[in-house]
């Protein structure tokens, strides 16, 4: 085992996703010792590199496996995952996403992909002052910790960025595959909620009719 993976170990960092500052506090010493260790560590497969300043052990070194969603967070500050991501996590799309989906507030909409930890997008968009984070929940992801919006949250963030206009109950049923007794559970509550996030007329609308055909 190399010496970097050593002593992220004895720091008990060894399930964290790591950045520059992070391995500087651990190994102390120059920057350039401190590079050598860590592309040491690259070299062998003990430590990946995520994207530039940020890393996570291999998995053979770790508790628990990296979980995608936890790994989004540190890769986009601030974001939350959501859309199809967010809806498969929580059962009410059948298929598994093989991309995690995220929302956030500012830059630019980018995408990562890695070749053993997969791809990222992060998808910028444009809400209410103050309600970025209206029904976005935290969990705990194999002690890692995650952003997911809830579900509703995440289906009419699906709407605004496929910009879907509202086709009926059968297309969420039949198109986007939503679980009928899963969207059947919704509370009126939790859909107008949302009313208070959108800016945009296509949300609002969708959020009016799905109310109308659930008859709340």
């Amino acid at each position: 085992m190399t010496p970097l993976a050593k002593q992220i170990i004895a720091e008990k960092l060894a399930n964290h996703v790591l950045n520059d500052r992070q391995l500087a506090r651990a190994l102390g010493g120059s920057d350039e010792r401190r590079y050598g260790l860590v592309n040491r560590a690259v070299k062998t497969g003990e430590l990946i590199r995520v994207k530039r300043g940020i890393y996570v052990l291999s998995n053979e070194l770790r508790d628990e496996p990296v979980h995608p969603f936890a790994l989004a967070q540190h890769l986009q500050p601030g974001s939350y995952v959501s859309a199809e991501s967010a809806l498969s996590f929580h059962g009410w799309i059948p298929e598994a996403v093989h991309s995690v989906i995220s929302i956030t507030a500012r830059g630019k909409s980018v995408s990562y992909t890695h070749e053993k930890l997969g791809k990222f997008e992060f998808r910028r968009m444009t809400v209410k002052p103050g309600y970025f984070l209206q029904t976005v929940t935290r969990h705990e992801l194999q002690h890692q910790v995650a952003l997911i919006a809830e579900p509703m949250r995440a289906l009419l963030d699906l709407v605004y960025l496929r910009k879907l206009p509202w086709q009926g109950l059968d297309y969420l049923l039949e198109g986007l595959r939503i679980e009928q007794q899963a969207i059947s559970s919704v509370s009126s509550l939790s859909i107008r909620k949302l009313t208070s996030v959108y800016k945009g007329k296509r949300e609002q609308d969708f959020i009016e009719k799905l109310l109308r055909s659930l008859g709340l």
